[in-house]
């Protein structure tokens, strides 16, 4: 994929729209194109954030690895979509690990050239908040569903099952 590619991939995206072109094409030129197979890993849970993944083509799950329930699919992300920006913009470690569902290509955006478009272009920034408030949300719905269904599953449970 040649740097113009990458810039025109760039340029679909919501986060990246009101970047001046000039930038945005020295994004893409420090950006790295990458492949992963289905069920590799792109980044993994606890591991520092050193890098966000825009996906180009395919699909990636966000898994949360639970020592107890052991791996749980939270959601899937797809083409044109940003992942990993949570860790580089908190400096946290991975909340999620992200893993290849079938083929999966993306660019690799280092957190330094990341950083550097977010303090830049306040409307990346506002972009970001949006699509993370939005994350939340979501959050928030499956657990008042969770919480829901288990009030449920009590309710029905025999008294002294507990």
């Amino acid at each position: 994929m040649t740097v113009q590619q990458e810039f025109e991939v760039l340029r679909r995206v919501p986060f990246f729209a009101e970047i001046e072109p000039p930038k945005l094409k020295a994004l893409a030129y420090v950006s790295e194109r990458v492949g992963f197979d289905d069920g590799k890993i792109v980044c993994r849970q606890g591991d520092p954030g050193d890098a966000a993944y825009l996906i180009i083509e395919g699909e990636a799950d966000i898994v949360l690895e639970d020592p107890v329930a052991g791996p749980v699919t939270v959601a899937t992300l797809h083409a044109n979509e940003l992942v990993g920006e949570m860790s580089i913009l908190t400096s946290e470690p991975r909340n999620a690990t992200v893993r290849a569902k079938g083929r999966l290509v993306a660019l690799r955006i280092g957190k330094d050239p990341f950083m550097r478009m977010v303090r830049e272009f306040p409307s990346m920034a506002v972009s970001i908040m949006q699509e993370l408030a939005h994350r939340v949300n979501d959050t928030n719905n499956q657990l008042r569903a969770a919480r829901s269904e288990i009030n449920q599953l009590r309710a029905k449970a025999p008294a002294n099952a507990a």
